[in-house]
């Protein structure tokens, strides 16, 4: 059974940084897609980033470019987002996402909050 943990949102203000964690069992973060997803108030949920493959082949949207990233910890079987710059329109729930080659697999999501 996949189960994926988010962890690490909070309130912020705007320029600060978080980091968000999804710990991940039932599957291996080295060789899985690996995603985060956000969802605003009122908005449909969408893409973030994502990193697969032994080499950690990354993708990010235009949104995030530059001021987020992700990565993995073998050890601790981890994903995480680090947000830096962060700006109010980035509130939103945040979900990881997993699966061997599509997001089958969802974590419950971590609130950020962004103040101006």
């Amino acid at each position: 059974q996949v189960q994926l943990v988010e962890s690490g949102g909070g309130l912020v203000q705007t320029g600060n940084s978080l980091r968000l964690s999804c710990t991940v069992s039932g599957l291996t973060v080295s060789t899985a897609l690996m995603g985060w997803f956000r969802q605003a108030p009122g908005q449909e949920r969408k893409f973030v980033a994502r990193i697969i493959g032994t080499d950690g082949n990354t993708l990010y949207s235009d949104s995030v470019k530059g001021r987020f990233t992700i990565s993995r910890d073998y050890a601790k079987n981890t994903v995480y987002l680090q947000m830096n710059s962060l700006k109010p329109e980035d509130t939103a729930v945040y979900v990881c996402a997993a699966g061997r080659r599509a997001y089958n697999y969802w974590g419950q999501g971590t609130q950020v909050t962004v103040s101006s």
